[in-house]
């Protein structure tokens, strides 16, 4: 059984811009990889995942400089529903589809409002819920997925969630911050001022309180992040095959430190995607695992040697 969730790593207020006061940064890389796996003990595998880096160097006399995009989907089709696998492939379709179009292949500079992305989110659930009642699914027949997406422009960054697919943030300043909060029980009672022990000692504790595709949009309660990345920063997307057991925090120091060290290039950092996989599958194993590794590096907006 899971371990309610560390009191020892920071939870992100979803309603605050996460922009600390410091000099302004450029991007100087944009680096991303990701792998799923069946886990040891599930028979198919309900995760799905689209990754997708669009970047443009300039190099002149003074100087380089990096423009880029990011579009970062992670699904965790839900286990006890049937039809898991078939709700996470459509969720992460039917959204990047929808960003692709929109933003992504867009020539802007801004990342998208908040309005377009919770039309996209509103979009994939339509598109499970279409699909239960086209086909008169009812109960744990209803199909239904979680949602854990980043959305990345120059050096800031977009998030929102849906359900217990997580996203950690990573710095040297600040260490480990999880910056998404469970959509379930537990967590829910926590919020309302309940102790974490009480509250995850519920038999219903770890059930979803939010996925896509059982109910109705009107159903979703969507809060979108904003953050602007001021140093060289480690994004972590992963299902709870990941995330169970508080292995995320045990393992920071040993799998994820070494991989914001600027030298360490994009063949170090896919190793460390495998190394996160092998070290979840041994430890948990129950279920599903999917990771996806979004680095950031950054550099002074004024270089004082032009």
């Amino acid at each position: 059984m899971q371990s309610p969730p560390s009191t020892d790593v920071t939870a992100v207020d979803p309603t605050v811009e996460l922009t600390p006061t410091i000099p302004p940064v450029r991007l100087q890389a944009l680096e991303a990889v990701a792998q799923t796996d069946v886990g040891m003990q599930r028979e198919y595998n309900q995760d799905y995942f689209l990754v997708q880096t669009c970047t443009e160097r300039r190099i002149t006399p003074q100087g380089d400089q990096v423009w880029g995009k990011g579009l970062y989907i992670l699904c965790d089709g839900m286990g006890g529903h049937a039809g898991g696998d078939e709700a996470s492939q459509l969720a992460t379709h039917r959204l990047g589809a929808f960003l692709q179009q929109e933003w992504l292949y867009k020539e802007q500079t801004n990342l998208p409002s908040p309005e377009l992305i919770q039309a996209g989110v509103e979009l994939a659930n339509q598109a499970i819920y279409e699909r239960n009642e086209g086909e008169a699914r009812h109960g744990k027949s209803r199909m239904g997925t979680t949602l854990v997406l980043a959305l990345v422009q120059d050096n800031r960054v977009a998030i929102t969630h849906i359900g217990d697919s997580r996203l950690y943030r990573l710095t040297e300043s600040e260490g480990l911050v999880q910056v998404t909060l469970d959509h379930e029980v537990g967590q829910w009672h926590i919020q309302q001022g309940v102790d974490p022990k009480t509250a995850y000692s519920r038999p219903d504790a770890y059930q979803l309180t939010q996925a896509l595709g059982p109910r109705h949009k009107r159903d979703l309660d969507i809060h979108i992040q904003y953050l602007t990345v001021v140093e060289d920063t480690l994004f972590l997307l992963a299902s709870d095959g990941m995330t169970d057991n508080e292995l995320v925090e045990s393992c920071c120091a040993t799998h994820l430190k070494p991989l914001l060290v600027p030298q360490a290039g994009l063949a170090y950092l896919q190793e460390g995607c495998k190394q996160l996989i092998d070290v979840a599958n041994t430890i948990n194993g129950h279920d599903n695992v999917t990771v996806v590794l979004v680095r950031m590096q950054v550099k002074p907006l004024v270089s004082a040697n032009p």
